[in-house]
């Protein structure tokens, strides 16, 4: 059965993850992973957007299947580009620093015997005395309070008896206060938040604000609620961050999260597999003919498998199909086929599919066509496709007629 002819239109979506996409014990909800694939297949841009600091956010991003793409960790302070191919699996594109030397004082002033500790990116924290395992993501080191405010920082967490009440005092010494609990504050730069590290990714991608959704149940949050086109806060966040958004969810024991992310795709055929449900979602929300190219690795499975289409004579990646990744060419033809899009074939013999060689930048690859109705008079039509403008003109001809 061949998925519905609507057409999405590319979407930023900025995705909150304690609370909204990972319970309290650190569980992702069944089924989130399998919604994040088709919403990236659907060619939407999805945004982790976090609290966590770095070396917190690229686990969960690893659990979720979101190894490359954006990611805002330490609520906007730092801005990253996650890839697989990178060392560490990212590249850090903006920090948003400032000197804690002043709020730190401050804050020990007012507080006597508070908890300090400064983020060190990509590694932990400097702190004045210890944390509790698990209250901060990565390790810590014990340093003086000279060593905590030698350097400029991306984040700074106080705890102590009641600081949240001091959020004002400190705001005044030129930072961003956010209240994380009555007895806990993060600090970061002047007017940096969550919002304004998404801004900076919507306008790389050059995505309209009003094509944003942002999904969040925290304080933290707010900005980008306040930010986003289409802002949802999840059904147990306090009644301020619910009072915000423009609707509510379900929990994240509801899985509130993938009533968001499904309503951002075609409705498909639920009885497909996933690859073939990232096929035919890719197909019924491109903007134009649809080719799937893959790429192997150093062995016989795909490293790659993405959408591309055709828009304005040229040829443009409109989506990953995660799920074609580890699988084979014959692998991709049966999906193709099990979603209702037929491609190429010989016309003798087996009749084997008609894989194209897609060259140019990069690793040598291979694409697939597929014909829709949309696209053609006939489901069997049998073209090929090129990289150039040339080739566009060729897939062109036949589609049109």
């Amino acid at each position: 059965m061949s998925a519905t002819t609507t057409t999405c239109t590319r979407t930023l979506v900025a995705l909150d993850i304690d609370g909204t996409l990972v319970d309290d014990g650190n569980t992702i909800p069944s089924g989130t992973v399998p919604a994040l694939d088709l919403a990236r297949a659907g060619g939407h841009k999805v945004v982790l957007a976090t609290g966590r600091s770095l070396i917190g956010l690229v686990p969960i991003a690893i659990r979720l299947g979101l190894t490359d793409g954006w990611g805002v960790c330490s609520n906007g302070a730092l801005t990253v580009r996650l890839d697989p191919s990178a060392p560490s699996g990212y590249e850090i594109v903006a920090a948003r620093i400032f000197d804690p030397e002043p709020v730190i004082h401050r804050a020990m002033e007012m507080t006597p015997g508070a908890r300090v500790a400064v983020e060190e990116v990509g590694w932990g924290w400097r702190t004045n005395q210890p944390f509790e395992p698990g209250e901060l993501n990565g390790q810590q080191k014990v340093v003086t309070l000279s060593d905590l405010v030698s350097h400029p920082a991306t984040r700074v967490v106080l705890v102590g008896p009641g600081i949240g009440g001091s959020a004002d005092a400190l705001h005044a010494t030129g930072v961003t206060v956010t209240p994380m609990g009555s007895d806990w504050l993060d600090i970061a730069a002047r007017d940096v938040n969550k919002a304004v590290a998404l801004d900076d990714v919507r306008r790389r991608l050059n995505i309209p604000v009003e094509r944003t959704v942002a999904v969040g149940d925290g304080i933290n949050d707010l900005t980008m609620l306040a930010w986003a086109g289409r802002s949802v806060a999840m059904g147990h966040a306090p009644a301020i961050v619910r009072s915000a958004a423009d609707e509510t969810t379900g929990t994240i024991d509801q899985a509130g999260a993938l009533s968001v992310l499904r309503s951002l795709i075609p409705d498909v055929d639920g009885s497909l597999s996933p690859l073939a449900a990232q096929i035919a979602t890719a197909e019924a929300s491109a903007p134009g003919p649809v080719v799937l190219r893959v790429w192997h690795g150093t062995g016989p499975d795909l490293s790659r498998c993405e959408a591309w289409t055709l828009q304005n004579g040229h040829w443009i990646k409109h989506a990953p199909i995660a799920s074609g990744v580890g699988t084979t060419m014959r692998a991709i033809e049966a999906a193709a086929l099990e979603a209702g899009l037929p491609y190429p074939r010989g016309d003798e013999g087996r009749r084997r599919a008609k894989w194209r060689s897609v060259t140019g930048d990069g690793p040598h690859g291979f694409e697939l066509p597929l014909s829709d109705l949309r696209w053609s008079s006939s489901r069997s039509a049998d073209y090929v496709t090129g990289t150039s403008d040339e080739g566009a003109a060729a897939v062109l001809r036949p589609l049109l007629g």
